[in-house]
């Protein structure tokens, strides 16, 4: 190697070059927004029981039960992707939840939102993806727990 030439070395994690903060950026906003969603407006109306979410848990022969456990699992998950060493896995198990209710909706409901669940693994992968050092790192911890 020549006295002009320096070698190349990884950019740490902290700094970054612009593009890359403005990725993390981004995906933080995105893990907000999603967090929100399902807190707020998903979680929200089966939690309080609202008509339309008691309804469509009626139809589906699930009762209030059913309401209760699919809106506390939505609220648990959208607040665990606020939590920077949970939202991978946080993100892994909404899919998984939207899995489910896209089963729902083909065979069950029919209604006009059938591809929404399908819509929301999209970003809910990315995040699943891109955090998924966060998940290592749990498992450390867990792991040196035991």
């Amino acid at each position: 190697m020549s006295d002009t030439t320096a070698p190349v070395t990884a950019v740490s994690h902290a700094t970054g070059t612009p593009r890359a903060r403005r990725a993390r950026i981004s995906l933080t906003a995105l893990q907000i927004v999603l967090g929100l969603f399902y807190a707020i407006a998903s979680a929200l109306p089966k939690l309080i029981a609202h008509p339309s979410a008691v309804e469509a848990f009626d139809k589906l022969g699930w009762g209030h039960t059913g309401m209760y456990i699919i809106g506390a699992l939505e609220l648990a998950g959208g607040i665990a992707l606020l939590v920077p060493l949970l939202d991978s896995v946080a993100a892994v198990a909404l899919s998984a939840l939207m899995v489910g209710a896209f089963i729902v909706n083909v065979t069950v409901i029919h209604g006009p939102y059938v591809a929404t669940p399908l819509i929301l693994i999209l970003p809910l992968a990315l995040i699943a993806w891109a955090r998924r050092s966060h998940t290592k790192e749990l498992l450390r911890l867990v792991r040196r727990r035991a």
